[in-house]
């Protein structure tokens, strides 16, 4: 009898120091990023190996590209120090949902996206479908690219290959299973172009040593935006949507892409902007 007493007296202890660390749990996990972010005193922003949104030197560990410039902006707005935290495409949604990170730059707004996080309504920037092509192609128009003559690389089974197929019936398209596949046919010139949305192109371009970046009219566009940890208080999602809103309609998310295109070597004249007004 003493020990069936004993018994259900602790079980009433181990369920009273559960119910405790629930509540413990639940009281932290509903603190607002804009608290946990003033209280904690920095700004945790995902990055990624990805010029020329996000690049690690690899001599100093430093992160620069438009993510951290902005996010180092945001930080200094709130009056918090900037921290980087790594993560992959792959795994920036699960690692915001995870409270990991804070912010996530560059991440597009998709439906399936949209049922886990939450996305500021100003869209961050505007990138649009291109072509790298043959420096002596004369290339303003998809119609341009619309010959028998031309052979253009594409991403088998993606938006590139769907919008250039249904564009071009009379060039000879070439699909390959990566990017990076493409690039290189390019690249050995079996093609005369490939066709990418353009900011991974400046990179390619960087690597290979030749070829012209265009945005052939009609231009193809897309919005990419910032992502952020979905909760009831919508405090700092409202805030970094006025953010970026300044950023972008002052022209300061266009210098930091700028300034980044110079630092890594590649002429901002000679690519596309990522403010749609420019185009």
């Amino acid at each position: 009898m003493f020990k069936s007493f004993h018994q259900k007296l602790l079980a009433v202890f181990a369920a009273i120091i559960a119910l405790t660390l629930c509540s413990t749990v639940s009281q932290a996990q509903d603190v607002s990023t804009w608290e946990a972010i003033k209280d904690r005193g920095t700004l945790r922003v995902g990055v990624t190996q990805a010029p020329p949104w996000f690049f690690k030197d690899p001599g100093t560990g430093e992160w620069t590209g438009l993510g951290p410039s902005m996010g180092r902006a945001m930080a200094k707005e709130l009056g918090v120090k900037f921290e980087p935290v790594e993560v992959t495409w792959g795994t920036a949604v699960p690692a915001l949902q995870a409270n990991k990170i804070d912010i996530m730059f560059v991440l597009d707004a998709t439906p399936s996206r949209a049922l886990a996080i939450d996305f500021p309504s100003q869209p961050l920037l505007y990138y649009a479908l291109a072509v790298l092509a043959d420096d002596d192609l004369k290339v303003s128009t998809w119609d341009d690219l619309n010959k028998k003559d031309i052979k253009i690389a594409v991403t088998q089974g993606t938006t590139m290959d769907r919008y250039v197929s249904a564009r071009l019936d009379k060039a000879e398209i070439l699909r390959f299973p990566s990017n990076g596949e493409a690039v290189a046919a390019f690249q050995s010139k079996r093609v005369n172009a490939v066709s990418l949305f353009h900011p991974p192109l400046i990179a390619m371009r960087k690597k290979i040593g030749r070829g012209q970046i265009v945005l052939p009219s009609p231009i193809r566009q897309s919005a990419s935006s910032a992502g952020v940890r979905r909760e009831a208080d919508k405090t700092f999602r409202d805030w970094v949507n006025t953010a970026i809103s300044y950023y972008y309609q002052t022209g300061q998310t266009q210098k930091w892409y700028e300034d980044f295109l110079s630092s890594f070597g590649v002429d901002p004249t000679s690519v596309p902007a990522i403010r749609r007004e420019d185009w």
